[in-house]
């Protein structure tokens, strides 16, 4: 179940308020005696995340399906930069070696011993799921709040938190975005299909910046250029990997008048930070945080603020 981003600030009771995190949504099933997880692209993460299964598969209840955000934290905040240090590690030596810790926030219960719950209502699940999981580390309950409004989501801000998600206390769980899940965001940022390049200038390696899109009405629209996020390792690795994929012309709709671009498939998605939209859809101040492994390019949409 998904989330429409929002601009609301008014709740009147029967919603309750969760802390949005920076990290990768997934999914953990336990069932015949193993435990799968799963990111919303479908991709397994089993050998990403030993703790995480571990911890799971130590339970007493032996059959639950559960929703929830693995996350990294770099000086007290969720770090989706970090977490993506970890996400390139697959073999058990090099997760091993990792010194990136990752924390698994469950806020959702879709199945329980062998019953499919998700049409009870939301406040049922949550204390179904309490009863049913223990938390210890590295799994964490994510906590709610019952009131809200611009005073709680101002306090959020000011922890230096991604924002709130507000939900309907008496929602079912629906596979598909849904307005009874609201983003409320101190900052913007979302993701973008990456579609092209340009070639790096004078000391800097790599690449030059990376050209960003996202779909509407089926075509890939140009939304800017990023060349800010990046260290050298990441200019090194994405130059590497951009290269596996290039195309012989660009997948964006109309023309895009870079002298030095060179074009990929549109099959990467990247988390983009930015300040604004400009009047004629382009980013303002935009900035890497890092490729998402987790999302579908076709479904990359603008997003935007609903009452």
């Amino acid at each position: 179940m998904l989330a429409k981003l929002s601009d609301r600030r008014e709740f009147r009771e029967g919603w309750v308020f969760e802390r949005k995190l920076d990290g990768m949504r997934v999914l953990a099933v336990r069932e015949n005696g193993g435990v799968t997880l799963r990111s919303r692209t479908g991709r397994r993460l089993d050998a990403t995340f030993p703790e995480i299964v571990d911890a799971l598969a130590a339970q007493d209840t032996t059959d639950f399906t559960i929703d929830g955000e693995i996350v990294a934290y770099w000086r007290g905040r969720t770090d989706f930069g970090r977490l993506q240090q970890r996400m390139g590690l697959t073999r058990p030596a090099d997760v091993a070696a990792s010194k990136v810790a990752v924390t698994y926030y469950v806020f959702d219960l879709l199945r329980l011993d062998g019953v499919d719950v998700r049409r009870l209502p939301l406040r049922t699940r949550k204390s179904l799921l309490r009863r049913s999981i223990t938390f210890t580390e590295p799994l964490r309950f994510s906590t709610h709040r019952n009131e809200g409004g611009p005073e709680l989501l101002a306090d959020a801000c000011g922890r230096g938190w991604e924002g709130l998600i507000a939900k309907r206390a008496d929602s079912t769980y629906q596979g598909r975005r849904s307005d009874d899940w609201l983003k409320l965001k101190c900052a913007r940022g979302q993701e973008f299909v990456v579609g092209g390049f340009t070639e790096p200038a004078g000391t800097r390696v790599g690449i030059g910046a990376l050209l960003v899109g996202h779909y509407e009405d089926g075509l890939l629209r140009y939304a800017g250029k990023v060349g800010t996020g990046f260290d050298r390792p990441t200019l090194l690795a994405l130059r590497q990997g951009l290269d596996r994929i290039g195309a012989a012309g660009s997948p964006f709709e109309g023309r895009i008048d870079e002298r030095t671009a060179h074009w990929v498939e549109p099959v990467l998605v990247a988390q983009i930070a930015f300040t604004e939209w400009t009047r004629d859809g382009m980013l303002r101040h935009p900035r890497f945080l890092g490729l998402r492994a987790d999302k579908n390019p076709a479904d990359v949409v603008r997003e935007r603020g609903e009452p």
